[in-house]
């Protein structure tokens, strides 16, 4: 669909669907890599390489993640760009995102030293646990460039509704990281760094895939107009879009990372069965990312065209929509949720322990909802203040809860307080609406 055909369409449960079935589609594939790598890892039969993939994939996710601000900035304001007819801009966009995620890789690649001994003295596990960690997160970091610079082809794409190229991109990437996944751990022998070696293979050939999907946009000159491209006004209003993004993912992912190091406090058994568990809130946050980053995308060009009828039209329907994967995904936990583990892995007793805390598993989809929809909607809007605002309580909130529900409950409180940070992100950001909407015109 060309931009000018996207102004003029009307928001129906036929375009929120065309948007948002190839991105769920496309994500599927993201938990999926997910439980490979871990099933695959699963198979030898010990805590400790599960351990290890669980703590080195969670530091690296953590430290790009600090990055994601290239995917949800760059979907709202190449949103609001061809919600106002502005060519030039969307492509000026991409160009910034791609320089700005090649620069960002290269320096974690010069400073991986430095991050790996400040993951390991925030929280140390076991000396094999960490040794193997090491191992996969030094392959891996290489392909950072790749992987964040992905980020601004994402969400570049997602704004012009073209998500059939997502689902493209992410199965072939997706698809090449789990086959030699099965190849260099079942039929190599290759372990922890055959897991590593696969990611950083696929996301450099995501890449190169990515900047073919985009080929269109360096057709003329545009791409490569650097009077627009370092516009002054322009470079600082991404700034600060992408700064406030910055800072609330930082919290964010310092909420799962936290979670991650702290389950390393209940010993191996547990850290394993918490990252085992951690699969079934990946594959709720994917399953209900579809209906967000549709929102992102309708909600962006609203605010872009200046019409509030249809950003609250928007931010309706796709929030109908994922409120209806929510339910699907609570019952598909309460009734597989065992089967799933068990396929997860052999060792029985990873397997035992996951089971105690499946139940919150079941909850989370329930809690989680609104926090995931109502980012998909402030994104679109880059009320990206409002934001970090909500985030900096609600990660208050959170760490209130560990103090308190930890010590007496020990994982259980640790669960329980992983679930007042989704339902207060969701509370506080339910409550800044109201001026969202009043700000489109």
């Amino acid at each position: 669909m060309a931009d000018t055909d996207i102004q003029t369409s009307a928001i129906t449960h036929f375009r929120v669907l065309k948007i948002a079935v190839p991105i769920l589609l496309s994500n599927i594939t993201v938990p999926l890599l997910g439980l490979v790598d871990t099933g695959v890892i699963g198979q030898l039969g010990q805590a400790a390489p599960i351990g290890a993939v669980a703590v080195g994939a969670v530091v690296l996710t953590t430290v790009y993640w600090v990055f994601g601000f290239l995917r949800m900035g760059t979907t709202g304001l190449t949103a609001q760009a061809v919600g106002a007819g502005d060519r030039a801009e969307v492509v000026a966009l991409l160009t910034r995102v791609l320089m700005i995620g090649v620069t960002a890789g290269a320096a974690l690649i010069v400073l991986q030293g430095l991050i790996f001994a400040g993951a390991f003295a925030i929280s140390p596990a076991s000396s094999e646990v960490e040794g193997l960690a090491r191992d996969y997160m030094s392959i891996r970091i290489w392909s950072a460039p790749a992987a964040i610079a992905l980020y601004g082809i994402n969400g570049w794409l997602i704004a012009r509704e073209r998500t059939t190229a997502l689902l493209i991109l992410q199965i072939w990437m997706n698809g090449i990281n789990i086959l030699l996944d099965l190849l260099f751990v079942l039929q190599f022998g290759l372990g922890v760094e055959g897991v590593a070696w696969a990611t950083f293979i696929a996301e450099w050939s995501g890449l190169a895939f990515g900047l073919w999907l985009c080929r269109g946009a360096f057709r003329d000159h545009l791409w490569r107009d650097w009077a627009r491209v370092f516009d002054a006004t322009r470079l600082w209003n991404m700034a600060s879009v992408n700064s406030d993004i910055m800072i609330r993912s930082i919290l964010l992912t310092s909420g799962f990372t936290a979670f991650v190091m702290l389950s390393a406090r209940f010993g191996e058994a547990s850290l394993a069965a918490n990252h085992i568990l951690l699969q079934f809130l990946e594959l709720t946050a994917f399953g209900l990312d579809g209906f967000a980053l549709a929102a992102e995308t309708l909600v962006g060009q609203a605010m872009g065209a200046r019409s509030r009828n249809a950003l609250r039209r928007g931010a309706i329907m796709t929030s109908i929509w994922g409120v209806l994967i929510c339910s699907g995904l609570t019952v598909a936990f309460a009734l597989f949720g065992g089967a799933i583990v068990d396929f997860l892995t052999t060792a029985e007793d990873v397997r035992a322990e996951a089971r105690v805390y499946l139940p919150w598993m079941v909850l989370a989809p329930i809690i989680g909802t609104p926090s995931w929809m109502l980012d998909g909607i402030f994104i679109g809007a880059t009320r990206t203040r409002d934001m970090r605002n909500m985030m900096v309580l609600s990660f208050i909130g959170f760490v209130i809860a560990v103090l308190l529900l930890m010590p007496p409950f020990g994982n259980h409180g640790l669960w329980a307080a992983m679930m007042v940070f989704f339902g207060l992100r969701g509370v506080t950001l339910g409550l800044r609406y109201p001026a969202l909407e009043r700000a489109a015109g």
